[in-house]
């Protein structure tokens, strides 16, 4: 095997275009070659760089502009996104700041962090609750409109023009949630959730914890679902609830350029990862009331990195949020000290009398999961090749706004047209639940049992699945509304807009389940408990959520905690572990999808198994730039300016030789940290001068976190240049090394475990030979034809 030793330039980050990605956002200026090598795998040893701002000629860009298609390679990884720091540097500074604190010092920051958990669930409930007045309000006034006008016209005729409104004020409020999503803040498209798994797994995602973020996805949220899209308001909590953990344990807004003065301790990177997974629980605890589901989904779906100290806090984070938003809402709908509703999602309670089971239809649950892994597994299939199209295709903003309004008009068109042609009456009981029930064309004193499904917030439809008596649906209403809602819900996930796909497979699997429990009691020719179509309803709910996201543990303590019965606890694990298996056999998660289709450079769990053979030597940088203890300030401004490189950790070593020849390691430091000296002229003659400023404390590297200036912006003299400038101080003298022998197994165990940004591979001598990175590691990745390496992007 040859030694890998030249590999490809790092991304170059001098193009303030960075803050996009151009494989998903659609930028024009993309161009590349599409090699495979023979048979279709990429041979290990043999990198190639995939060019996007290569240059071309006036000829090639005449017909470039006359494409409309973006090309899109999935075989690609981005070197765009940077990593975060999750390892502390632990330099002279760190330990000097250690040394001076005392035991209630640090009883004082514990304590602290407790109250910025205490914060954070306050706020995301806040939040939670805004949203649910706000939907309620927009959604009840347009759907009674909506009804006035279809009770007025179906006495005069003409009911095409409350399909007219009805499709006109779908679109407005969806153009206006797309238009702020596209045109102010596109990182704010989505759920959020597939963004925060890359964040906490240590990838820093351009813009996504950001103020304006927020503030647009809360926007975009609302006009959504008050939009009638097939949508849901949970995934957007849960990157609402990680931005305001971020704003709020940093105790400033770089955004709004104001410094309270507070929780500066926990300006980096390792400390606002553990409260971003705070941020996420409490936003599962305020979208579902499930506390103990919010701890287990920032475990299971989103932290990378766990600390068992961690988990109390984020439990008080959860438990404070869905406190906050039942309090909230108890006062809104008149009941002070009422809290009964458990969340955003109201699933209801079931009664003992629904909640029974027996063993014999553990076989139907399990036929019932694997119903749900092969749906989601359609689901997740129809909506990559949908991604892909948008990515290729629909790549302006004004493109994507027309394609979420044309996804409006044609959901409430859809929406429209099954209710109308639906003969599905039933009786109007005086203990009627429904929300906005419609006559249409049933006799008096019943209501159309296919407006339940459709002329409602996909919350108060699932519920109604759950709880209504049977025989308020009959088998055909569902079996179409199982169908339209699938392929709408397909359609509508990666849309411009704020949304989450939660409640939608909620919706879908929940009409099939309530089917099969139908056809189970016809089949029978029973009306026994356990064909109960609601506790069927219930199962297929839960098989379909899991068929798409491939949740199991968390996503079983949700529904529990959501429909406030244990007894379901064991079909509903079963279920989701049958959908995962047989989901996973035909195609990923729809959140590892979308990942992939950004090409991050996300780390999973493992490293592929059959990466073994391969050692450090062969997926390391190099050469590698190296500084010695004291080095010069003009060649260090050099490096860091030098825009083809951009590197961002720099081994130290005792000497660097002008022949190139590796020296012997005596630290790591960061472009950030060399940014910050350079800043303050931290310089050896101007301390001997005696014109030196106090001495460089670790506060100043947290005033500059973590938006740190750009080394262009920093004036260096001539004179300056010459000077020398001692890294002794500021570097880890300890950075964490290997053997360049070590396998890659090895070497990704160590790297993700610690959450490491650098690992510097080294030779028997102890001297540098090469640096490892996430996306050395990334790269590599297990095909249908063996072990195969993507290709680096660089834009």
């Amino acid at each position: 095997m040859a030694n890998i030793a030249k590999k490809v330039s790092w991304s170059s980050r001098g193009d303030d275009r960075g803050e996009r990605t151009p494989l998903l956002n659609g930028a024009e200026d993309v161009k590349y070659n599409r090699q495979l090598s023979a048979g279709g795998l990429f041979h290990i040893g043999r990198l190639s760089t995939v060019d996007l701002e290569e240059e071309i000629t006036p000829e090639e860009d005449i017909l470039r502009s006359r494409l409309k298609e973006i090309p899109h390679n999935e075989k690609l990884l981005s070197l765009k996104f940077e990593s975060l720091d999750y390892d502390n540097s632990e330099n002279q500074l760190f330990l000097e700041e250690e040394r001076r604190m005392s035991h209630m010092g640090f009883g004082c920051l514990e304590i602290r962090r407790w109250v910025i958990c205490g914060l954070i669930g306050f706020l995301t409930g806040l939040i939670a609750c805004m949203i649910d007045i706000a939907v309620e309000k927009l959604a009840g006034y347009k759907y009674s409109v909506v009804k006035q006008n279809i009770v007025k016209f179906t006495e005069l005729g003409g009911l095409s023009i409350s399909l007219i409104l009805w499709a006109v004020l779908n679109s407005a409020f969806v153009m206006v949630g797309a238009i702020a999503v596209a045109f102010f803040e596109p990182i704010a498209a989505g759920s959020g959730i597939p963004q925060i798994k890359c964040y906490l797994n240590g990838v820093k995602i351009p813009r996504v914890v950001r103020l304006k973020t927020l503030a647009i996805k809360v926007f975009g949220v609302i006009c959504s679902v008050a939009g009638g899209l097939a949508v849901g308001k949970e995934g957007p909590m849960i990157h609402s609830g990680a931005v305001v953990a971020a704003g709020v344990s940093q105790g400033r807004s770089t955004s709004l350029k104001k410094d309270f003065k507070i929780f500066e301790y926990f300006r980096r990177d390792t400390e606002k990862r553990d409260f971003v997974s705070a941020g996420a629980a409490a936003g599962v605890s305020a979208a579902f009331g499930a506390p103990v589901g919010g701890v287990l989904f920032s475990l299971e779906e989103g932290a990378s990195f766990w600390n068992q100290l961690l988990t109390w806090r984020i439990f008080f984070a959860s438990m404070v949020s869905s406190f906050t938003l039942n309090f909230f809402l108890s006062i809104y709908h008149g009941k002070p000290g009422e809290l009964s509703s458990p969340g955003l999602i109201n699933f209801g309670r079931f009664d003992s009398d629904t909640v029974q089971y027996n063993l014999y239809e553990i076989p139907l649950f399990i036929i019932m999961g694997a119903l749900g892994g092969v749906l989601g597994a359609l689901f997740n299939v129809i909506n990559y090749w949908l991604t892909i199209f948008r990515i290729r295709y629909i790549h302006r903003p004004c493109l994507q706004v027309m394609e979420a309004m044309l996804v409006a008009a044609v959901t409430a068109t859809v929406s429209f047209a099954m209710i109308y042609f639906s003969n599905d009456c039933q009786p109007l009981g005086q203990d009627n639940t429904e929300e906005y029930p419609l006559q249409l064309f049933c006799a008096d004193g019943e209501y159309n049992s296919m407006a339940t499904a459709f002329f409602n917030t996909p919350e108060r439809s699932v519920r109604s699945l759950f709880h209504n008596p049977p025989g308020s649906y009959n088998p055909l209403t569902l079996g179409v509304f199982t169908l339209a809602y699938f392929f709408l819900a397909v359609w509508t996930y990666g849309l411009t807009v704020s949304a989450g796909v939660f409640i939608p497979s909620l919706l879908i699997g929940a009409a099939w389940g309530r089917l099969f429990g139908i056809l189970l009691s016809t089949i029978t020719s029973s009306q026994s408990i356990w064909a109960d179509p609601g506790k069927y309803a219930l199962i297929g709910a839960a098989a379909q959520l899991g068929g798409i996201v491939r949740m199991t543990l968390s996503l079983t303590v949700i529904l529990v905690e959501a429909t406030g019965n244990v007894t379901y606890g064991f079909p509903i694990m079963l279920v989701l572990m049958t959908a995962k298996i047989v989901g996973d056999y035909f195609i990923e998660g729809l959140y590892d999808i979308h990942i992939k289709l950004q090409s991050v450079p996300f780390l999973h769990w493992d490293a592929p198994p059959t990466s073994h053979w391969l050692t450090a030597r062969e997926v390391m940088s190099s050469p590698v730039t190296c500084f010695n203890r004291v080095d010069k300030v003009g060649r260090i401004v050099d490096v860091l300016s030098n825009t083809s490189t951009n590197h961002n950790g720099f081994p130290v070593v005792a000497h660097a030789t002008e022949n190139d020849e590796p020296g012997k390691i005596c630290g790591l430091i960061l472009r950030s940290q060399l940014i910050v000296l350079l800043k303050h002229k931290v310089f050896v003659e101007r301390a001997s001068s005696g014109l030196s400023q106090r001495k460089l404390q670790l506060k100043d590297f947290r005033d500059a976190y973590p938006r740190f200036p750009p080394i262009q912006s920093i004036h260096v003299s001539q004179d300056e240049r010459e000077c020398m400038m001692d890294l002794t101080e500021f570097m880890n003298p300890t950075p964490y090394t290997v053997p360049q022998e070590t396998s890659l197994p090895r070497v990704f165990k160590l790297f993700r475990a610690l959450g490491l940004r650098h690992l510097v591979v080294v030779d028997n001598e102890n001297r540098v030979v090469g640096l490892v990175t996430r996306k050395d590691l990334a790269r590599y990745h297990l095909g249908k034809d063996g072990l195969e390496e993507l290709q680096l992007a660089q834009t």
